[in-house]
């Protein structure tokens, strides 16, 4: 299953070319994640860091009013760390493709965690099959 995020545009999220910015797409990359993560339903409650991006840019997205689709799913998942991919799409145009390692982290300890069960088992639920590498 496929997480699907409607992330809106922004006016100041364009270049002077009237294209999104590349840089924009990590804040997108990341309003995904959130909406993924922190819904009320299920949630790391201790967070989580970014530990690594990889983004591949596909081509422009011009600026406009109307949000793009970005879908989200699990691929691995690890003891300590589970990894994302994406796809900023507007039907069959993909626009980025990314992938982003995450680590579960506990602030008040001020270090890295392992996944709980509960996690595990949220996470299980988004991830793809064939992409799927169990810790």
């Amino acid at each position: 299953m496929r997480h699907i995020y409607r992330c809106p545009l922004r006016w100041a999220d364009m270049d002077a070319y009237g294209h999104v910015n590349n840089v924009v797409f990590l804040r997108y990359l990341e309003e995904a994640r959130i909406d993924f993560l922190f819904r009320p339903d299920k949630q790391f409650k201790q967070g989580s860091v970014v530990a690594r991006h990889e983004i591949d840019y596909k081509c422009q997205l011009v600026h406009r009013h109307a949000p793009v689709d970005i879908e989200l799913w699990v691929t691995e998942v690890k003891a300590a760390s589970f990894t994302l991919r994406y796809e900023v799409k507007d039907g069959d145009t993909v626009y980025v493709r990314a992938s982003t390692v995450i680590v579960p982290f506990d602030f008040e300890a001020q270090r890295p965690r392992r996944i709980t069960a509960e996690e595990r088992e949220f996470l299980g639920e988004y991830q793809d099959e064939e992409e799927a590498v169990a810790a």
